[in-house]
């Protein structure tokens, strides 16, 4: 396709969406689109088919003026564990796209980011591997019950009216040196499990200051296998699904081709950096969240394995202007 074409991509300031602008301006092939970014706190580098707006997506006015003349839509904009937001972000806001779409003479595709949040991921038991047409199952909290919404108002408008979209399903999504933190025994420690409440905070201080890795595990003392996608890899399938045929109504699992067992990680950390590790029992389940589809129907491929996936975390190194900040709870 060569005419031009405007996309809208809401929560364009996270990680995710910082990510996809610098990869969609430096590739040629997407040189047709024009670009127009609903921002909340935070900005954005210029370019020049670039247009930055801001508003409330739970306000119908601001939808409507921020979907006029677009041509496809991606929507991130999402809340974690905040119920004082969460329905007017992911629910009204939502809903206000969507019944622009429909009605839009020139709307032509909607991609949704959605979380295996809303699979319950290692919170229960998964004997088997989590493919796309499993039932839904939140985990306790309004984030993991806001992915469950989003996907299934998502699902009714393809079959109420039609609409032409499709659903990326994520894990958790890591960049730069996240992995590295999720492992801290620290206060630095970047979401769930929070491994110093786990342990207590002396013995979380000993393993924080001899460097060690906790290694996750279920009621049964088995290492947890739990599913991560690195942003370049969600990043390289939004833009493979942007206009392909074979994503229409689809919902696709995007995650690394097996889950990151924390044994392994452990394992990799003794073996190249001489980094110790201690079992730590939890209630978490293994999960598999299983891939096959996206890789069948759109030839989208990972490029992000274990070794790379640690190695990458620490070794980077972030710069003065670049710290480590966590916009959200959870």
């Amino acid at each position: 396709m060569s005419e031009s074409a405007k996309l809208l991509i809401t929560g364009a300031t996270g990680k995710v969406g910082q990510a996809f602008l610098r990869r969609m301006f430096a590739d040629s092939g997407f040189d047709r689109f024009q670009v127009r970014a609903l921002c909340h706190n935070r900005p954005l580098p210029e370019h020049a088919r670039l247009e930055i707006s801001r508003g409330d997506i739970a306000d119908p006015d601001t939808v409507r003026r921020l979907l006029d003349g677009v041509t496809h839509v991606l929507h991130l904009a999402t809340c974690k564990e905040t119920p004082e937001r969460i329905i007017d972000v992911t629910v009204k806001g939502l809903f206000w796209i969507l019944e622009e779409c429909r009605t839009s003479k020139t709307f032509q595709q909607f991609i949704l980011v959605g979380g295996d949040a809303g699979m319950g991921h290692f919170f229960y038991p998964h004997p088997i591997p989590v493919i796309e047409t499993q039932r839904h199952s939140a985990y306790p909290g309004c984030y993991a019950l806001s992915k469950v919404l989003e996907e299934v108002m998502l699902e009714q408008y393809f079959i109420q009216y039609g609409l032409n979209g499709c659903c990326l399903r994520a894990p958790w999504i890591m960049e730069k040196d996240d992995f590295k933190y999720t492992l801290s025994f620290g206060d630095d420690v970047f979401g769930g499990p929070r491994w110093r409440e786990l342990v207590g905070a002396d013995k979380a201080n000993e393993y924080q200051n001899a460097g060690t890795i906790p290694v996750l595990c279920d009621p049964l003392g088995e290492p947890v296998l739990r599913n991560f996608v690195h942003v370049e890899d969600l990043v390289s399938a939004l833009l493979v699904a942007l206009d392909h045929p074979k994503s229409h109504q689809e919902t696709f699992n995007i995650c690394m081709d097996e889950p990151v067992s924390y044994r392994r990680v452990a394992e990799h950390l003794l073996r190249t950096r001489g980094l110790p590790s201690v079992d730590v029992i939890t209630p978490f389940r293994s999960t598999w969240l299983d891939n096959t589809k996206a890789k069948f129907l759109l030839g989208w491929r990972p490029e992000y394995d274990l070794s790379r996936l640690i190695d990458e975390a620490w070794d980077y190194r972030r710069p003065p202007d670049d710290p480590r900040h966590v916009w959200y709870p959870g």
